[in-house]
């Protein structure tokens, strides 16, 4: 327990270097971007929207906005897709390049999100989360996360949700690494380039679960009929 705390210690402090590191450097690209967004197509700079992050609490995600003004409802469990003609011409290439994604970085500096975790959901979707689901609020929400670097879209709801799971049970950092070079691939060569190629073997650690629980109940019906 120690160690895990520990843990999310330095996981904190590096989420503050890493996003000062890109921020300011970079500062005039995100400023171009900015711009770009502005002068292309009507509507703010800046996509807004509250989401529930760790334990429940209620904060405004920032993201560029790719999409035209009042496209942003929503199917639950739906994603945009990439020929959706409700995306910008700017946002085609935001979204593809994931450069949408880095006002979030805000967010990250805010204490409110982290650079890798369970990506944040819109409200209306915890009427749906049970215990197991709940799990994913056991955590900051980051920029990326295991689902995000393992088909993303391509993948059904459940899936994400068993990888966002998944990601919280089994912490570490150097599975935060991990995710975060495969967030540069995804970047550069895109969603579909890992479909199929997860980091962990889920289903391996969903049957060893199960696999599990069914023998400690067949002890316990053996000790039960022994009793008897």
């Amino acid at each position: 327990m120690e160690g895990k705390k520990i843990q999310r210690s330095i996981k904190r402090t590096m989420d503050i270097v890493i996003s000062l590191v890109v921020l300011i450097p970079f500062l005039l690209i995100w400023v171009t971007i900015a711009i770009l967004v502005k002068v292309t197509s009507k509507g703010p700079i800046f996509f807004l929207q509250d989401r529930p992050g760790l334990n429940k609490q209620i904060f405004k995600v920032y993201k560029y906005r790719t999409m035209k003004p009042g496209s942003d409802v929503m199917v639950k469990g739906q994603e945009v897709k990439k020929d959706d003609d409700r995306i910008t011409y700017i946002g085609k290439f935001l979204r593809r390049s994931k450069l949408d994604e880095i006002p979030q970085i805000l967010n990250v500096l805010k204490g409110e999100m982290s650079l890798v975790g369970p990506r944040p959901e819109r409200i209306a979707s915890l009427v749906d989360y049970d215990d197991e689901i709940s799990k994913r609020l056991d955590m900051r929400p980051g920029m990326t996360g295991l689902a995000q670097v393992s088909g993303n879209i391509h993948l059904s709801l459940k899936d994400r949700y068993k990888l966002d799971v998944y990601y919280i049970e089994n912490y570490s950092l150097w599975l935060d690494l991990k995710i975060i070079m495969r967030t540069i691939g995804v970047v550069v060569l895109g969603e579909d380039r890992y479909l199929d190629k997860s980091l962990v073997n889920i289903k391996h650690e969903y049957n060893e679960v199960a696999a599990t629980k069914e023998e400690a109940v067949s002890i316990e019906e053996d000790s039960s009929n022994r009793s008897e």
